[in-house]
């Protein structure tokens, strides 16, 4: 028994031996293949990624920040400021140093005036934000009460003055519909950008950055923005700044020259007074936009703080719409002005000829509609030139029907209507020359041949803006396709302009209509004799034009069609003129648009006079500005004049 016993007790334990060798060998093959593992991706982390989790180490501690460039300036073409930045003493507070924010603002308020809508907008910031960023509370602090804040520290805690740079506009309204304003970022912007399918820039992330809202300032927003610096801070785990590292300044863009003369753009608002309307100066040699002046206007610096809701909506209230650049965005029936675009485009066609004449007996019977002339007695027999001499509108109805719609939409766009101008001027628009296609599509209707009489003295669906009718006449004066430009030099360096080629059509044609408009100005019978301009060596050549804003029906034309002066405001005919100057060599286009100013002859033409005799007196004789010193350049409503 014994020996059963101990031959049974080496068995077993022979077997355990065996079993605990296979578990250790599993055992063991575990952990080397854990341990392996272990290595590899310690190999991985210390050798293979090791500048990839030394970055992202280096990040948990150091920081890289953007610093808002400085913006580049604007100035006219004498280099006189347009557009400056100007020393921002501003004021703003840390939340977390400051505790309650809206006792600090009060002691802050015993100091200087923090208005209630700032208020408001501040605290609804600190809401937003996390409580080490700094909140801007008040800019553009005089230079007393920015150093009685200093000089209050101790007691402000949380309140922190800082010295930056504001955009400022020195000659405030004048200029506003030119050079437009900035503004902070808006969630509205970001949605812009990223609705025309691009990602908006960092530098857009900057606190408090501003960017072009209107006018210049926004259409040239990338050669004005300029690149940002950046800077190196440190930061501890929850993103606070502990210290600054190192600081790169940015590069501020380009300062821009623009063809704008400040002296004439000043006139032409003073001399339009109380009137809603709009006038643009331009070189017909080169495209210069010397004045574009919309009235009334407004004062961009409040803008650029922040304007309340009270003045805002004041300005929205306001029937004459001084937001509103008339020059660039507001599109009129361009009325008589455009009886020039329709006579080219039948001479060209040679539908009818100069000396041929047509009959005017105050009306043209199309149908069982009448289309009226503006002379309830009629002209009589007109040939071309006396047709634009005296406006005759039935001479069009007769003239447009012979040529088409598509023939003088042809020629309209290529006297600069109906078409997208290049300069850099936001919410420019292109106006209207209607086709038969247009029609088709907009109104889902045939084009009648009463349409093309409606659109042969410029009414109907035809629009033009003040700057088309400006290019226009510079086109009809010069012979040549003038493009309007608005920037003069770049960094103090002319951007140079390239003779603009032909217009291309039959010289003798244009000569035609330049002395019907001389005579429009000068003869006896021209509707704009009383203001024409008596200096032999400055004679003024032009085209006067009324467009009806209301129909007149039959029984008012019976008894007698409402003068302008007995109708409201808003109900009064738009008043127009185009014009150039000196006749004999023309140097200066201008039009002029008067909202609702009655008649072209009345209320457009002697603005027009007045802002060429400006022209006449500010660059008399040989004068030159120091940039062209380097660069070397030299039934249906009747259209009334």
């Amino acid at each position: 028994m014994a020996w059963f016993w101990g031959k049974s007790k080496r068995s077993a334990d022979a077997d355990n031996h065996g079993l605990v060798t296979r578990r250790g060998v599993v055992l063991l093959g575990v952990q080397a293949v854990i341990v392996g593992a272990l290595g590899w991706r310690m190999r991985q982390l210390q050798v293979v990624e090791t500048e990839r989790f030394r970055t992202l180490a280096e990040e948990n501690r150091i920081n890289m920040r953007l610093i808002a460039p400085a913006r580049a300036q604007l100035f006219d073409r004498n280099g006189d400021p347009l557009a400056i930045n100007t020393r921002n003493y501003r004021v703003v507070m840390v939340r977390e140093q400051a505790g309650d924010a809206e006792e600090m603002l009060d002691r802050l308020n015993r100091l200087i005036d923090i208005p209630e809508h700032q208020r408001r907008r501040v605290l609804k910031e600190i809401k937003g934000k996390s409580a080490f960023v700094p909140i801007g509370v008040a800019e553009h602090l005089s230079w007393e009460d920015f150093a009685e804040i200093n000089a209050n520290a101790p007691a402000l805690p949380g309140i922190h003055p800082e010295v930056g740079l504001s955009r400022h506009y020195p000659n405030g309204p004048e200029t506003a519909h030119v050079v437009g304003y900035v503004g902070r970022v808006t969630q509205r912007d970001l949605d812009r950008i990223t609705s025309a399918g691009r990602e908006p820039e960092p530098i857009l992330q900057i606190p408090e950055f501003q960017i072009g809202k209107t006018g210049a300032e926004r259409a040239l927003e990338y050669d004005l923005r300029g690149h940002a610096g950046n800077r190196r801070i440190e930061v501890n785990s929850v993103g606070r700044v502990i210290r600054e590292l190192d600081r790169t300044e940015g590069a501020g863009g380009e300062d821009l020259h623009l063809t704008l003369d400040l002296e004439i753009q000043k006139y032409c608002h003073e001399r339009l007074g109380d009137e809603s309307a709009a006038v643009v100066l331009m070189d017909v040699r080169n495209g210069d936009l010397l004045a574009m002046a919309s009235n009334p206007t407004y004062d961009p610096n409040p803008f650029v703080l922040g304007i309340s809701s009270a003045a805002y909506k004041a300005l929205l209230d306001d029937d004459h719409r001084p937001l509103h650049n008339k020059w660039a965005s507001g599109m009129y029936p361009p009325g008589s002005t455009f009886k020039m675009v329709v006579a080219l485009a039948a001479l060209e066609d040679g539908v009818i000829g100069p000396s041929e004449t047509v009959y005017c007996p105050g009306h043209l019977q199309l149908g069982k509609r009448k289309f009226h002339c503006w002379r309830r007695g009629g002209h009589g027999w007109v040939d071309l030139r006396e047709s634009i001499e005296q406006s005759c509108d039935v001479y069009y109805y007769e003239v447009a029907r012979r040529v088409g719609i598509e023939k003088i939409a042809e020629m309209s766009r290529r006297l600069g209507l109906g078409v997208d101008l290049d300069i850099p001027v936001a919410a420019l628009r292109s106006g209207l020359i209607p086709t038969k296609d247009w029609k088709r599509r907009r109104h889902e209707t045939d084009w009648l041949v009463g349409d093309t009489l409606n659109s042969g003295i410029g009414q109907g669906y035809v629009l033009a803006t003040p700057i088309q009718l400006a290019v226009m006449t510079a086109r009809l004066a010069s012979g040549r396709m003038v493009e309007p430009r608005l920037i003069r030099a770049r960094a103090g360096t002319p951007v140079l302009v390239e003779t603009p080629p032909e217009l291309g059509v039959n010289p003798r044609h244009l000569e035609r209509l330049r002395r019907a408009m001389f005579d429009v100005v000068n003869s006896a019978r021209g509707t704009a004799r009383s203001s024409r301009i008596k200096e032999d060596d400055f004679r003024m050549a032009g085209k006067t034009g009324t467009s009806q804003v209301r129909n007149i029906s039959k029984a008012e034309r019976a008894r007698g069609v409402i003068r302008n002066e007995d109708l409201p405001w808003h109900r009064r005919d738009h008043a127009l003129f185009v014009g150039y100057a000196p006749a004999d060599s023309p140097r200066y286009a201008v039009s002029v648009v008067v909202e609702h100013g009655g008649g072209g002859s009345k209320a457009a033409a002697p603005i027009a006079r007045d802002i060429l005799m400006k022209v006449r007196e500010h660059y008399g004789g040989t004068r030159q500005t120091p940039l062209e010193q380097g660069q070397g350049q030299p039934g249906s409503p009747a259209s009334r004049t």
